[in-house]
């Protein structure tokens, strides 16, 4: 028994190598090389660190904002479930890769029993013993054409795009406490310039309403007066339900309720965000873990392949045991009493009505899925990229011109407001000049909304957000360069 042991396992080893999985190769990015360039978009520039590599703490000026983030990633659900995953992949690929190796396991088993008389043989009560005690493997498949491996290449690619994904979950989630943040920012700004400005319209309403009681002011300029007080209550009341729908979008985002302690924020207007450089497009495709999730989940429709082909060929598995039986316990050990068996299997597909086939052709339309999912995924990199960076210089220009619309109505309010005072202008120029105000007042508040948005969108679209501080990246390629 030991010799033809010895002989399959040697037969085993020497098939062993045998895999029926399609060489892979990584398809082309259907991406141009070069960023887009033309009239909204600014040189790019290399840069020392990679958007990637830069920390979420160097790239997020503000304390208030670092300490949300900070909370996010210990609480948030979405992450933890990410993380779970990750565990559960893994799991599986521990449960693939043990049907590479045999179960070996041990048993014992006894039995006593009585025969009454008109049964036995004798004629008389027969009382029978036996007792066993085996060691043994149990229909252990004989990898041959690497059908078992296949499976066991493709859970281990499912398992790294676990991996990936839950980077992928941690950036976004760092995006979108970042993006919520700031418009819970600008929202409070919107409602203190709408809270200030219903405070001027209701003074001029005030005004005209003693002008109009003494002759000065018309019923009409006393009504339009009346409908910029309502106006300004009406934006104020969508404000305060908009702040108080951020804050709960916030929580949300953290797992928990926003913390009153937070440190002192940050202006709207003064440096919330540090440089994003842009590197190449290649770096993106390196870097990205979605892009990366992809590639692992085709590299498992690939794997899946070869075990669809591997079905098509005999499969050997192979039962075997050794150890002793006896009648009685005593002599369960003695010379005499050992016990084997040895028992092969084959199967071999001869007719299944074209399941195989079937099973064959559906791996590799699955993979071709894959295969457009990955270019997919590599083209919307490169448009939010690309967006991101058409926004940088735009925003930029537009930011400055409102700027300057902005004092332009602050002159035209002020102007308006001195002649309506000595009788040179009518009431309806002067609130003119308020209205044009109040909305440039406003648009300059969503614009650089817009803009803070669009960097953070950037930041992220590049893979920024996975290490907290720059330097971690460096530190982590040292040491997988010297366990290399």
């Amino acid at each position: 028994m030991s010799k033809s042991l010895l002989s399959l396992a040697v037969t085993a080893f020497i098939l062993g190598g045998c895999s029926l999985i399609p060489d892979y190769q990584t398809p082309d990015a259907p991406v141009a090389a070069q960023w887009p360039q033309g009239p909204a978009y600014s040189p790019t520039e290399s840069a020392n660190v990679a958007a990637a590599e830069q920390g979420w703490r160097q790239f997020f000026q503000d304390p208030a904002l670092q300490q949300l983030i900070q909370t996010a990633l210990v609480n948030n659900r979405d992450l933890k479930v990410a993380a779970l995953n990750i565990d559960a992949y893994r799991a599986q690929y521990r449960i693939q890769r043990a049907d590479l190796f045999p179960a070996v396991s041990a048993n014992g088993n006894g039995s006593r029993q009585r025969l009454p008389g008109n049964l036995s043989q004798t004629g008389d009560a027969e009382i029978t013993s036996q007792y066993s005690a085996t060691l043994g493997v149990s229909a252990y498949e004989l990898d041959l054409f690497g059908r078992v491996r296949s499976l066991t290449e493709q859970q281990l690619e499912i398992y790294l795009s676990s991996e990936e994904a839950r980077r992928s979950t941690q950036i976004a989630l760092v995006a979108s406490v970042a993006n919520a943040y700031f418009t819970w920012q600008a929202d409070q700004d919107l409602l203190k310039l709408t809270e200030d400005t219903l405070k001027t319209y209701e003074q001029s309403y005030a005004l005209t309403l003693r002008s109009n009681e003494v002759g000065v002011a018309s019923a009409l300029d006393l009504s339009q007066a009346r409908t910029s007080v309502e106006g300004a209550r009406v934006k104020l009341a969508q404000y305060q339900r908009l702040v108080a729908q951020d804050q709960n979008s916030l929580a949300v985002l953290l797992g928990t309720g926003v913390p009153d302690n937070l440190p002192a924020a940050k202006d709207l207007d003064s440096d919330l965000l540090a440089e994003v450089p842009a590197g190449l497009p290649s770096d993106v495709l390196h870097r990205r873990p979605d892009i990366q999730e992809a590639e692992h989940l085709l590299k498992a429709a690939n794997a899946n392949i070869g075990a669809a082909r591997a079905a098509f060929f005999p499969s050997i598995s192979l039962t075997a045991n050794a150890g002793t039986i006896s009648p009685d316990m005593g002599g369960l050990f003695k010379g005499g009493s050992g016990t084997w068996l040895f028992q092969p299997q084959i199967n071999l597909p001869i007719f299944n009505a074209g399941a195989l086939r079937a099973s064959l052709d559906y791996s590799k339309i699955q993979k071709d899925i894959n295969v457009a999912k990955y270019e997919k995924t590599i083209q919307t990199a490169f448009q939010e990229v690309s967006d991101g960076l058409a926004a940088r210089k735009t925003f930029n220009e537009q930011l400055q011109a409102q700027r300057d619309l902005v004092s332009a109505n602050q002159d035209y309010y002020r102007l308006a407001e001195r002649r309506y005072r000595i009788g040179v202008d009518s009431n309806l120029t002067f609130l003119d000049a308020q209205r044009q105000l109040f909305n440039s007042q406003q648009s300059l508040i969503t614009d650089r909304l817009s803009q803070l948005v669009s960097e953070v969108n950037l930041y992220k679209a590049l893979g920024g957000g996975w290490y907290e501080q720059t330097g971690q990246a460096q530190q982590q390629a040292a040491a997988e360069s010297s366990k290399g």
